[in-house]
């Protein structure tokens, strides 16, 4: 994480994420009796040399594409699918637009219920003999007799999959692929991390009004070339450290 300043002079707090050799490796169609026809786009990152399994070095032979050490899918329309090979650079995102990211979350082992529910524990008082972090009771008497599924206790927390929702992207570089999105993502540094068009801000809303419409289904790479290196999202409005007038 860091921080960047607006035009403004205002300070947020960032995470600067990196798109490593980012390409599509396949594309895959659903059934053709299936309406609407979906269609799945295969993108690999960060080029690996070991630890690959045959068939799996031949996928990535016959795509023409280096061994990638991730893999995943997103699901797109027909008309946005690029070809195989494609390389996706950090201009692909708009500097104001807001994204999805998701990853494993921090994994921290078996937890009690006070860190992993946020229980109260027991009363800190007298009569209460080394139980002050215990979960309590658990069930009910012999009607119904059992203690039902889902019930919050101990456990281990984390190392599941975590998505933050609508992280607006606040600057781009060209030249290192870096995009600094505002606020904190979920897991450790280093960590391959998913994003995605925010699905809560549909059509205009996920995008600043001086770039509607987006590069679609993405921005040339003759046209990321002559691109500046630094693209940053602007503010607007009125400055916030001007007093208001009473």
């Amino acid at each position: 994480m860091s921080a960047l300043w607006d035009e403004w002079g205002v300070r947020h707090p960032v995470t600067i994420l990196q798109l490593e050799r980012v390409q599509v490796v396949q594309i895959k169609q659903n059934q053709k009796n299936v309406r609407p026809p979906l269609v799945a786009v295969q993108i690999g990152c960060t080029e690996e040399k070991n630890q690959f399994t045959k068939p799996l070095l031949g996928h990535f032979k016959n795509a023409g594409v280096n061994p990638k050490a991730k893999l995943l899918e997103f699901h797109v329309t027909p008309d946005a699918v690029l070809p195989v090979g494609t390389e996706i650079k950090a201009a692909h995102f708009v500097p104001g637009q807001y994204v999805d990211v998701t990853a494993p979350s921090i994994g921290k082992g078996f937890a009690g219920v006070m860190k992993r529910w946020n229980f109260k524990g027991l009363p800190a008082s007298h009569g209460t003999s080394l139980a002050h972090r215990s979960a309590g009771s658990t069930g009910q008497n012999q009607d119904p007799g059992k203690v039902f599924k889902g019930k919050k206790m101990a456990g281990r927390l984390g190392g599941s999959s975590a998505t933050v929702l609508n992280l607006k992207v606040l600057k781009i570089d060209n030249v290192l692929n870096l995009i600094y999105v505002k606020g904190g993502v979920p897991g450790f540094d280093d960590q391959f991390v998913r994003i995605r068009d925010a699905i809560k801000k549909p059509g205009e809303k996920c995008f600043p009004s001086d770039c509607i419409p987006p590069p679609f289904p993405t921005i040339d790479l003759e046209i990321v070339n002559n691109m500046p290196r630094e693209l940053m999202a602007k503010t607007g409005g009125i400055d916030p450290f001007v007093p208001k007038e009473v």
